[in-house]
């Protein structure tokens, strides 16, 4: 993470009683994300899974996001681990973290999902753009198919006596289906975050209550602009509950993403293209409320890359700190000049100075 930004996590209770962990960072525009399988607010700020989502959104948001109940740096001793919990915890995160009066853009992915299209199905005047990624409206056990229900049920008992055991053999497993393209490096973070993020007893009960949601009858309930992006070889998901989803929501945009992964890797043109049709999904189109238009035409990599390289960093220092190649780093700096009309690094550190360039 860019060592400029900082999380602040608070606390707050659900209606149960129970401790919600929550985080936010970033200015600008409130997106609020929905929680998904599974979260730990400390780890996943450096985590090579996933802080390149959390550099993403708290670059152009105020960026909020939660830990899941069970899961992370909120409660784990909880005896209520349902979906109609999780609406309840959204509901809570929303309270303490939006101001009533302004509507804001609610995100979800993977089983979060479902919990925003239940949220924006009760309150439509609070969410302004709904943006889903990798989502269902039907979970495994209601699908009706007896050999995926079989299946499903072993993962659930197999998750119940294996999930803490020093071998890390069956969180490969989840690990291999999440992200089949991850680098050694991001395959051991994903699998260490599976470990330390909640126990075996609670990883058991959330995937049974994962796979017993059930919102299709909400979907057409749906009035807020809603934005539904699906990797196309997702093995988690497939595409085609993405396509279910948005299907049944009126008037819903679909993008189909290039990727194996249930989540998005730093290094994929996939992510390059999410990043860029949500901005113009939410209308800020790469660039930040109130910079020069020149920006516009910058992708999201090329914005991080003009950011570091405006703080003095070299090539290489830029390759280290985004985790990719330096002659990839060479590439978007060309690219950088060609779009800003500059010849040399000092220039395009005085036209991004000059013209309120925000990283």
């Amino acid at each position: 993470m860019n060592k400029k930004a900082a999380q602040r996590i608070r606390y707050v209770r659900a209606p149960d009683g129970v401790q919600l962990a929550w985080a936010e960072a970033g200015t600008g525009p409130l997106l609020i994300k929905a929680t998904n399988w599974l979260s730990h607010l400390e780890y996943e700020w450096e985590s090579p899974v996933w802080r390149h989502w959390i550099r993403f959104f708290s670059n152009h948001f105020r960026f909020v996001r939660y830990d899941q109940r069970g899961c992370g740096m909120t409660d784990w001793n909880v005896g209520d681990l349902s979906f109609e919990r999780w609406i309840g915890d959204l509901e809570a995160v929303v309270a303490a973290a939006a101001d009533p009066q302004e509507p804001f853009v609610l995100l979800g992915m993977s089983q979060g999902a479902a919990t925003c299209v239940a949220y924006a199905a009760a309150h439509p005047e609070r969410v302004s753009r709904l943006v889903l990624y990798g989502g269902f409206a039907r979970g495994t056990l209601h699908l009706g198919d007896s050999e995926k229900d079989r299946v499903y049920r072993a993962v659930i008992e197999f998750a119940r006596f294996g999930w803490g055991k020093d071998n890390p053999a069956f969180r490969q497993v989840f690990t291999s289906l999440f992200i089949p393209e991850a680098t050694d490096e991001q395959a051991a973070s994903f699998r260490d975050l599976c470990r330390k993020t909640t126990s075996p007893a609670n990883a058991a009960r959330l995937i049974d209550s994962i796979g017993t949601i059930d919102v299709t009858a909400l979907l057409g309930k749906i009035r807020t602009p809603t934005l539904v992006l699906h990797s196309r070889k997702d093995a988690v998901i497939p595409i085609s509950q993405g396509r279910a989803l948005a299907a049944g929501i009126p008037g819903a945009q679909f993008v189909e993403l290039d990727s194996k992964n249930h989540v998005l890797l730093e290094t994929e043109s996939a992510w390059e293209r999410f990043c860029e049709e949500v901005l113009e999904f939410v209308g800020l189109k790469g660039s930040t409320r109130g910079e020069d238009a020149a920006f516009a035409s910058l992708s999201p990599r090329e914005r991080e890359v003009l950011a570091l390289l405006s703080e003095g960093l070299g090539n290489a220092q830029i390759a280290d700190h985004l985790s990719i190649s330096e002659k990839t780093v060479r590439n978007h700096v060309s690219n950088l000049f060609d779009k800003l009309g500059v010849w040399t690094r000092a220039q395009a550190i005085v036209f991004a100075r000059d013209r309120g360039f925000e990283s």
